[in-house]
């Protein structure tokens, strides 16, 4: 193994554990606090459809040789920049995020006290339904397709590697937006209590390695298809850390010390008529 082949793999274990531990502060300190106030349910419950989409494509890239003999008949030859630790990353992101929204859908039963942040708001349930609405009119068009099974027709025509992108792509839409109602919180509030920074510090050293990971392999292979044929992981990185550092800035130096307005932990786009009743 030569030097670089070394580092992808040393950034891959570094920024799977990054990544991985970045799911336990939040919980552990709403566990801590007796309460989830200050954020949102839409954080942890539009990241459970994320996972789930990335752990499916992930296992696609990485275990199926039909996506993979089409990956490499589209990308000249070229091979999955997936590796085993993106697989292992999904499935814990996928449990953690899920035992992090049951502490605001299931809150008696950990404990906590009310937090008007429990309940989804219209926009994350838009966006949820939205992609799964998506993956199911791309997977009708590739199962329209006669050449869905063919390696050879991989570049021109609907194959099943669409499907696998669509499903993908979930993940790349849900990063994109998912802090989004978590920022506004931290905005309306005037204020990061409850939100735990040390998670966004781990995801912001998780995704430049995760970026670092990519070019090397991408280098190595001598082709940068290696980001261009996975989006999603080379978006992961980038947009998660522009949002880490507006997190960052909110705490150390919008709202630094600040312990918030009465209505913290509201959730996004909620109406006015429902803040009064609560």
């Amino acid at each position: 193994m030569g030097l670089l082949e070394f580092l992808s793999v040393v950034f891959g274990v570094i920024y799977t554990a990054a990544w991985s531990i970045s799911f336990y502060p939040q919980p552990l300190l709403n566990f801590r606090r007796k309460s989830a106030s200050g954020t949102t349910v839409d954080f942890p419950l539009v990241n459970c459809l994320g996972f789930a989409a990335y752990f499916a494509s992930n296992c696609a890239f990485f275990y199926s040789p039909l996506i993979r003999a089409q990956y490499a008949a589209r990308y000249k030859g070229l091979t999955p920049t997936v590796q085993f630790n993106d697989i292992a990353f999904a499935t814990h992101g996928l449990v953690l995020s899920a035992i992090t929204a049951s502490q605001y859908f299931y809150a008696r039963a950990w404990g906590f006290g009310p937090n008007v942040g429990n309940r989804p708001s219209r926009f994350i349930l838009g966006i949820f339904f939205g992609c799964l609405l998506g993956v199911v009119a791309v997977l009708f068009v590739v199962l329209g397709s006669p050449e869905r099974d063919s390696t050879d027709e991989a570049v021109s025509s609907w194959v099943w590697l669409d499907a696998i992108y669509a499903v993908s792509y979930v993940k790349l839409v849900v990063t994109l937006i998912k802090y989004t109602p978590q920022v506004i919180v931290n905005h309306r509030n005037r204020s990061t209590k409850g939100w735990s920074i040390l998670q966004v510090l781990l995801d912001f050293s998780g995704g430049i390695l995760s970026i670092g990971q990519q070019g090397i392999d991408s280098y190595l292979q001598g082709d940068w298809s290696g980001i261009t044929g996975n989006p999603v992981k080379f978006a992961l990185g980038n947009v998660s850390m522009i949002y880490d550092l507006v997190f960052m800035a909110q705490h150390y130096v919008m709202y630094r010390g600040a312990d918030g307005k009465p209505q913290e932990g509201d959730s996004l786009l909620r109406s006015d008529e429902e803040r009064r009743i609560d």
